[in-house]
């Protein structure tokens, strides 16, 4: 099936569950997801890590000061897309790439720019897809950068013609065995998969407190840490690089809940989790053999 064909065919429904999340994402507007984004047309769905520039708090004039404070957390999250496009690599222009859960489409762009890769990102709602297909053409890249209304459990994309393909805080929304299953398909041998996620930390025991109610507020299912690295091996992805990002996040949340403008409410649940065990922030990288 080509692209083009994938990108017209029906979305394959896998669960009452899956239909909701649909339902979630196309009726979301939520400011800190469009504001940060206006800022440079890169919409990104996911947290930011690195260090904060706290000179943003103390910016007396209330309009400069939201802006500033836009502006960092914009650059945090560049910042973490950027690190998940690193380990995507070496990547050529004639090669392509998959973005699964591809949200508003900035994942797709940072690595088409990084790469001059093609990219092929596929989101189960049909808003967010017609939204970041506005992008690329805004861009002038939709030649190389599409966005397809498909479910990433089962794209109908060409098996074996991906370099590399990731998950981006989006791996919580769906079963591991599924996801891997089609990331495995999809890449060719030697291609690279990343993932970066938040997960229940197993030695703490199970899911905390905060973890469900992180769970509530996303209509997500989190998964254990452990789960990652068994499914991963289940399909032929053995992992190069994993790195703990919790550290690195906790600065973006701890400015996040002070931006009153774009504060949502589960700011200190994430601090809480971060700094009692419960919950970490990963990047784990596997290449499929």
């Amino acid at each position: 099936m080509t692209t083009a064909e994938a990108a017209t065919a029906p979305v394959p429904i896998q669960s009452t569950y899956q239909t909701h999340v649909a339902d979630y994402w196309n009726a979301e507007e939520n400011p800190v997801n469009l504001e940060l984004g206006k800022l440079d047309d890169l919409y990104h769905h996911h947290y930011g890590v690195g260090a904060v520039d706290l000179s943003v708090l103390d910016e007396p004039d209330p309009v400069r000061r939201r802006e500033r404070i836009t502006a960092e957390l914009h650059r945090l999250e560049h910042g973490q897309a950027e690190l998940l496009a690193a380990h995507l690599g070496p990547l050529s222009p004639e090669d392509r790439v998959f973005d699964a859960g591809c949200g508003r489409g900035g994942g797709s762009v940072v690595a088409h720019l990084r790469y001059g890769c093609h990219s092929d990102g596929v989101t189960i709602s049909a808003k967010q897809a017609e939204f970041a297909n506005a992008q690329a053409r805004k861009r002038g890249i939709a030649d190389r950068v599409r966005y397809h209304h498909r479910n990433m459990l089962d794209t109908g994309l060409r098996s074996g013609a991906y370099a590399a393909s990731w998950n981006n805080e989006s791996s919580m929304y769906v079963e591991l065995d599924l996801l891997f299953a089609e990331h495995a398909r999809l890449l060719r041998r030697g291609g690279r998969y990343v993932v970066v996620t938040g997960c229940y930390n197993d030695t703490y025991g199970r899911a905390s407190r905060e973890v469900s109610l992180i769970n509530a507020h996303y209509i997500c299912d989190i998964h254990p840490r452990s789960a990652y690295f068994r499914a991963l091996a289940r399909h032929r992805l053995v992992p190069v690089h994993v790195e703990d990002l919790t550290e690195a996040t906790m600065p973006y949340w701890e400015l996040r809940r002070q931006a009153d403008h774009l504060v949502t409410g589960i700011e200190d649940t994430f601090l809480t989790a971060y700094r009692n065990g419960s919950f970490q922030y990963l990047l784990i990288a596997a290449d499929r053999v």
